[in-house]
């Protein structure tokens, strides 16, 4: 029988595609310079399909790394592979132009290794050397969390321990997908821990998928995130009290932020009324007269009226 012992205490799951060989170096390197033996740290790399394989550009890097390979399926295809060959006791994702910064991320490494945590969620930042407050908030539930926080749904922004991961997986070929994943996992976390670290650097892009403009892109973006809500109003509508008010919390937030990006990115009304209507149907507008942030209470009184909706489309561009 396999020893439990022998696993890692982390696999990172690094995702690429048509990536300089560069960010991708700088993205490995910056997880074997933390604290963790080859024993303790699994790296696999994903290479999603990219038009020439950076394996010959890794040869120093080459025993250090699990690479996989697979045709072109999209990020949501490429993390689950990773999740099929990850052996680590905690799972990191990270995008493989992004890096962990050292110092913030052993503070998360700590709490790893020194509390009962099902899930460590630190802060992103695209400051190269931020501060470092050694500070940890917890233990709570998962769900308890979501009941008093804005969730910050990036799959890349915490460290989760495997084993609550069950069956969940992201659904293949959807953008946003994390909204849909995170919350989820967070659902079956009962000791979760939070630090106001910033341990993940995140580097902005052009050409990456939220920097394209088209179209095509924008609908499937707006199209994917109302399936996510739907699909997180049915696993509401079939939870216990606690969860489902949790849920409730983070799809009325989510559905004030695509009527947002639904006047932002389109800047019309009827599309605007045609989307209010769909969710309507399905009790889920006007939104929940609810004191979750001053920005959702503000945005909730504008849209729920004819008159707000007008200044809305005129003004957020």
């Amino acid at each position: 029988m396999e020893n439990k012992n022998d696993r890692p205490l982390v696999s990172f799951i690094v995702t690429t595609y048509n990536l300089p060989t560069t960010l991708l170096c700088e993205c490995l390197q910056s997880i074997l310079s933390l604290s963790l033996s080859k024993e303790e740290r699994e790296i696999i790399v994903v290479d999603d399909g990219s038009e020439v394989s950076p394996l010959n550009d890794l040869v120093e890097l080459r025993d250090k790394i699990v690479y996989v390979r697979q045709r072109n399926k999209g990020l949501s295809e490429a993390r689950n592979m990773g999740l099929v060959c990850a052996q680590g006791k905690f799972i990191q994702f990270v995008d493989g132009d992004d890096y962990l910064i050292q110092a913030p991320y052993e503070h998360c490494l700590d709490i790893a290794r020194y509390k009962d945590a099902d899930i460590i969620l630190f802060h992103e930042t695209e400051e190269e050397q931020p501060e470092v407050p050694f500070e940890c908030n917890g233990p709570m539930t998962g769900s308890a969390y979501m009941h008093q926080y804005n969730l910050r749904a990036s799959a890349c922004g915490y460290l989760f321990r495997a084993n609550i991961l069950g069956t969940l997986r992201f659904t293949p070929n959807r953008l946003h997908e994390d909204e849909e994943f995170t919350p989820q996992l967070f659902l079956r976390a009962e000791h979760m821990y939070f630090t106001p670290s910033k341990a993940y650097y995140y580097r902005q892009r052009s050409g990456s998928i939220t920097q394209e403009d088209n179209m095509r892109h924008m609908a499937k973006r707006l199209d994917d995130t109302e399936s996510i809500i739907l699909r997180l109003l049915d696993i509401a509508q079939h939870s216990p009290e606690m969860e489902r008010v949790a849920l409730n919390r983070r799809i009325a937030q989510l559905t004030m932020d695509h009527l947002y990006n639904i006047i932002q990115l389109t800047h019309s009304a009827r599309h605007l009324n045609e989307a209010i209507e769909r969710l309507r149907n399905y009790g889920l507008f006007p939104l929940p007269d609810k004191n979750y942030t001053k920005k959702y209470v503000a945005f909730r009184k504008m849209i729920n009226t004819k008159l707000g909706r007008r200044i809305l489309l005129l003004t957020i561009r």
